[in-house]
């Protein structure tokens, strides 16, 4: 009893084996798309997500990825100005639905060995070509949107899409950096010798013009000095020696006080 209960649990597990072999459906879960191939033959059909019929032992489902994927990678390339410009980029990217059959069959469902690594590497060589260090690192975003451009029409024709891509660093030889930080030193220093000059000519400036509000209110001044003036000033004066005098004459030495002279 005991090895017939064996034997048919064996058998069990043997015909689940065949069946599972021979499921006659397959799956294509969410993000990807199914490419059915009749003994290795793919079929231009794009199966979308869910369950699909399949002929056991003759045909197999093939899932591609169509979610949106990233890639990083480093490379190096030459800008006009022949200096050795170090890049790591950032691409983040996805296989349209309805390319699927053309990524599964023309790139072995392997875009990013196959095209998008070679492409991301001959656009930024070809566009780093284009400008100087310099311009590399002023003008960011122009390098940018050109390689984009690139990339779009390149990997459209194998039905990939371009959703992002950045520049994620720039590297330079250690005598370019060098180079640059000196040229930004020095242009620190002109702008501040610069700056120094307008603040002392606007402050000589202001020693002029005060200089000149002070002439021209001292020849105001004389103008308004009159004879009439003067006698009036005289009066104001000798009044007020009047009110601060004791009522004292002035003595001089051996006593007596001096007496008034009438003079006519």
């Amino acid at each position: 009893m005991k090895s017939m209960l064996l034997v048919r649990l064996i058998g069990g597990l043997v015909l689940l084996m065949v069946l599972w072999a021979l499921a006659p459906f397959g799956t294509v879960p969410a993000g990807y798309r199914g490419v059915m191939t009749t003994f290795g033959s793919p079929s231009t059909q794009v199966l979308s997500e869910g369950i699909h019929f399949r002929i056991p032992l003759a045909q197999k489902l093939n899932l591609v990825n169509v979610s949106i994927q990233k890639g990083e990678g480093d490379g190096d390339a030459a800008s006009r100005d022949l200096q050795t410009v170090h890049t790591r980029v950032a691409l983040n990217y996805h296989v349209r639905p309805e390319g699927a059959v053309t990524v599964f069959r023309d790139l072995g469902n392997e875009p990013g060995q196959r095209i998008i690594i070679p492409a991301v590497q001959e656009a930024v060589k070809a566009v780093t070509a284009r400008f100087t260090a310099e311009e590399l690192i002023a003008k960011r975003t122009d390098v940018r949107d050109q390689i984009v451009a690139q990339l779009r029409e390149r990997l459209a024709r194998h039905g990939i899409m371009v959703d992002e891509f950045s520049i994620v660093n720039f590297n330079f030889s250690r005598s370019f950096n060098d180079a640059i930080e000196a040229k930004t030193t020095a242009e620190q220093l002109k702008l501040k010798a610069e700056r120094d000059l307008q603040r002392i000519e606007v402050e000589a400036k202001q020693r002029v013009a005060q200089a000149r509000a002070e002439a021209e209110s001292l020849a105001v001044q004389r103008q308004q000095v009159t004879p009439e003036l003067i006698r009036l000033r005289e009066m104001e004066n000798q009044r007020m020696a009047i009110e601060k005098w004791d009522g004292k004459l002035p003595t001089v030495a051996g006593g007596g006080a001096v007496p008034f002279i009438n003079v006519k």
